[in-house]
C-alpha cells in the first residue's frame, strides 16, 4: 500500500467549527434513572419540586416552643414565667413546631426556678429559631434546569423535593480501537516477553478514563494488528456506537490505515491540523456518526481528545464546557515555536516573588510524563515564533493554584539529589513541592538574577583556583543578596558501557575516530568541566566526534551511553550506577545550591534545609553511588 497524503490541513478552530456544523444534529437518547444513581449525568429536561422542603415549620434549635407575642413582657427585672404545656412547649431540633406557636426559645436562655418552674429575661421575636415550610425548597419550583449536570450535592436536594427517579441524556457509547503490530498486549502476555520495537498498550485506558470523566460510555477493543481489512471489518460492524475512536496509523505511512478504513465506509473531513501535539488526527463520518483517527503518541492523543473529542461529547449531552482557570506567567527562559503551528507547551508552574514562573517540559508526543507533570499548559499561536524570557502570557491552569503556591522554584544544574529532596521533603511537610528546570549552572544563575527561580543549582569550577561557585556569583550576581549553600559532593567522570568495549581510559580517546562522544548543554557545569579538562591536556574540541551533541541531564547522557547513541558521556557516577553503567572517575567537584536572602528564613527553604540537613536524606544521597556528604547542608557563604 502507497503512503496516505494529509488533506489541507486546518487549523484547530476551523476543524473544530467543520466537526460541529457535520454532526450538529447528532444527540443521544433520553433515559430515566433513580436520583442515587445520576450523579455526573445531565438533565435533559427541566426538574420541578414536588413537596417543599421542609414541608412543615420546624425547629432550628432544642428549646422551648412558644408564640412571639406571648413573651414581649419577660425582662429582667421581671422575668415571665413559661405556661408549660398550655402556651410553651419542649421541642427539639428538626420537631414539627405545636400550632399557635411561631417561635422557639433556645434551652439556653430558659431559666429553671424553684418546683420545676421555668422562667425567660428577654422577648423573642416571630419565626425566631424557625425553619418554616419551604425554607429551602418550595413545591412547583424549577430545581435545575434542563443541561445541568448532577452533582453529589444535588442528590439530597432532589431528594428532598420528593424527586426520586430524573430524565437524563444518554451516555453516548464510544467504541475505542487500538491498532498497531508494535503493540504489547500486557493484558494477556507476561511482561518478561516484552522485547524491543514493542510499545506497551496504555493510550485505550487513558482514552477509556477521559471518556468517562466527559460524560460517556467506553468499551475497549482488543488490540488490533496493521490489517487494513480487519480494522475495516470491526469498525464496520460496530456501527451502533456514537463515536469511535481508532488508536494509532493517523499518520501518512504506508501502514497507517484509518485513513483508507474510514474513506473506505464513509467520508473523510478532516486530516492533519496545523496544532502541535495533535497535528496527525482524522476526523471522518461514517452512516452520520463521527470517527476519529488518533495519534498513537499518548500526549497527541490526549490533547486531540480534550480539543475535539471531549466537547463533542459534552455537545451531545448538552453538558456545560468550563474555561480553566488562567494565569499570567512568565517563563523561566526563552521559549522558541515554530511558524505556522499552534503549540500546547505543557509547563510547571511556581510564585517566585510577585511572578508566577514557568518552566517548560518536554515537548515530545510521547512524553507522557510531561502532561503529570504539568500545571497548566501554554497556547502558541502559529503566527509567532515563541516566547521570550520574562515576558508575560497566558497560561490555562490543569492543577489548583494552591498547589502551585507551595512550590520551590529550582533552576540550574541537573542532580539526581534534588528529586530526593522532592521525596523526602514530604516528612516534613506534605504538601510542598519542588519544580526542577535543568538548564545548566549559568542558566541558573542567570535565573536567580532575573528573579525568576527560589534556588539555583551550581557546580562551577573556577580555574584559576580550583573553588567552586564562590567567583562565579561575586561575578554575575553582584548586588544580590544571596546564601550558599553546599548540598554533595560528588564524582564526575566518563560514563562508557558496560564493560568498556572499547578500551576507554582517559580524556585523550576522545580523539579516536572510533569514539562518539555525548555532550552536556554549553553552561552546564559538566561543560565547563569538560572544556578545562580539555584545556589542560591541549586538546581542540574541535577533534572530538560529538563535541556539539548536547543533552540537559546526567541520566539522558547516560541513556545515550546505553541505548549505544554514544560510546561515552561525561556525568556523574551516580547516573553510570543507575542505569549498570561503567564509570571512569575524573573530579570530584562540588555541588551547591544558590539561595536568595528574602527566601531563606522563609517556612518552604526552611523546610527544604532541615531535609537535606537530615540523617535519612545523606543515607539515601550515599546510597546513589558516588556522593559524599561530609559538607551536606553547610553555608558556606
Amino acid at each position: 500500500m502507497g503512503r496516505n497524503v494529509y488533506l489541507q490541513k486546518k487549523s484547530r478552530l476551523e476543524a473544530k467549527n467543520l466537526l460541529f456544523e457535520r454532526f450538529d444534529s447528532l444527540s443521544t437518547e433520553i433515559e430515566n434513572v433513580n436520583v442515587p444513581d445520576s450523579t455526573g449525568r445531565v438533565l435533559s429536561e427541566a426538574v420541578f419540586a414536588k413537596i417543599s422542603s421542609p414541608n412543615f415549620h420546624s425547629s432550628a434549635m432544642d428549646g422551648i416552643a412558644i408564640k412571639a407575642e406571648e413573651t414581649f413582657s419577660a425582662s429582667e427585672r421581671e422575668p415571665l414565667k413559661l405556661d408549660i404545656g398550655k402556651t410553651a412547649f419542649h421541642i427539639n431540633t428538626g420537631h414539627v413546631i405545636p400550632e399557635d406557636c411561631n417561635s422557639v426559645i433556645m434551652i439556653e436562655d430558659v431559666i429553671e426556678g424553684e418546683n420545676d418552674e421555668l422562667f425567660i429575661e428577654a422577648p423573642v421575636y416571630p419565626w425566631k429559631n424557625v425553619r418554616k415550610m419551604g425554607e429551602d425548597i418550595v413545591a412547583t419550583e424549577i430545581i435545575y434546569t434542563k443541561g445541568h449536570t448532577i452533582t453529589p450535592y444535588c442528590i439530597g436536594a432532589l431528594l428532598s423535593a420528593g424527586i426520586f427517579k430524573v430524565n437524563v441524556k444518554k451516555k453516548p457509547r464510544v467504541l475505542i480501537i487500538p491498532t498497531g503490530s508494535e503493540i504489547f498486549d500486557w493484558k494477556n502476555d507476561k511482561i518478561e516477553n516484552f522485547e524491543q520495537g514493542k510499545v506497551i498498550e496504555s493510550n485505550s485506558y487513558v482514552l477509556a478514563a477521559m471518556c468517562e470523566e466527559s460524560g460517556a460510555e467506553p468499551k475497549v477493543h482488543n488490540i488490533l494488528v496493521d490489517d487494513l481489512d480487519l480494522i475495516k471489518k470491526v469498525v464496520s460492524e460496530n456501527h451502533k456506537f456514537d463515536i469511535i475512536l481508532i488508536i494509532g496509523g493517523s499518520s501518512a505511512g504506508s501502514f497507517d490505515y484509518s485513513k483508507p478504513v474510514i474513506e473506505s465506509l464513509g467520508d473523510v473531513f478532516v486530516h492533519g491540523v496545523t496544532m502541535m501535539p495533535g497535528k496527525p488526527v482524522i476526523m471522518g463520518d461514517i452512516e452520520e456518526k463521527p470517527i476519529f483517527g488518533m495519534p498513537g503518541y499518548p500526549v497527541s492523543t490526549i490533547i486531540v481528545f480534550e480539543q475535539f473529542v471531549k466537547p463533542l461529547i459534552e455537545r451531545l449531552i448538552g453538558k456545560g464546557s468550563f474555561d480553566r482557570q488562567k494565569v499570567e506567567i512568565t517563563p523561566v527562559k526563552k521559549i522558541s515555536s515554530k511558524i505556522g503551528v499552534e503549540e500546547f507547551l505543557r509547563v510547571s508552574l511556581g510564585v517566585v516573588g510577585d511572578k508566577v514562573v514557568a518552566t517548560p517540559l518536554p515537548r515530545g508526543s510521547g512524553n507522557i510524563t510531561s502532561l503529570t507533570k504539568a500545571d497548566g499548559i501554554i497556547k502558541i499561536p502559529s503566527n509567532i515564533e515563541g516566547i521570550k524570557s520574562n515576558e508575560s502570557v497566558t497560561c490555562e491552569l490543569i492543577r489548583p493554584f494552591s498547589i502551585i503556591k507551595n512550590r520551590i522554584v529550582a533552576v540550574g544544574s541537573h542532580d539526581n539529589s534534588i528529586d530526593l529532596i522532592e521525596d523526602q521533603i514530604k516528612d516534613v511537610n506534605s504538601s510542598l513541592t519542588i519544580s526542577s528546570s535543568h538548564v545548566g549552572s549559568m542558566g541558573g544563575i542567570l535565573a536567580m538574577k532575573n528573579g525568576t527561580c527560589h534556588i539555583a543549582g551550581t557546580h562551577l569550577l573556577d580555574p584559576e583556583d580550583g573553588s567552586y561557585n564562590v567567583s562565579y556569583i561575586k561575578k554575575h550576581l553582584e548586588g544580590h543578596n544571596v546564601k550558599l549553600v553546599n548540598l554533595v559532593l560528588r564524582d564526575q567522570g566518563f560514563i562508557i558501557p558496560r564493560g568498556n568495549p572499547k578500551n576507554i581510559k582517559d580524556v585523550n580517546d576522545l580523539l579516536r575516530d572510533d569514539i562518539f562522544f555525548m555532550n552536556r548543554q554549553a553552561g552546564s557545569g559538566t561543560r565547563i568541566l569538560l572544556d578545562y579538562t580539555l584545556k589542560e591536556n591541549n586538546i581542540s574540541k574541535n577533534l572530538i566526534n560529538g563535541y556539539e551533541d548536547e543533552e540537559f541531564t546526567h541520566m539522558s547522557v547516560a541513556v545515550s551511553v546505553l541505548s549505544g547513541r554514544a560510546d561515552v558521556g561525561l556525568g556523574i557516577y551516580a547516573a553510570a550506577k543507575a542505569l549498570n553503567l561503567d564509570f571512569i572517575p575524573v573530579v570530584t567537584e562540588q555541588y551547591d545550591l544558590i539561595i536568595k536572602e528574602e527566601y531563606f528564613e522563609t517556612v518552604n527553604i526552611q523546610n527544604l534545609l532541615e531535609t537535606v540537613n537530615s540523617d535519612k536524606f545523606k543515607k539515601r544521597v550515599e546510597q546513589l553511588g558516588g556522593y559524599g556528604t561530609s559538607m551536606t547542608g553547610k553555608i558556606i557563604i
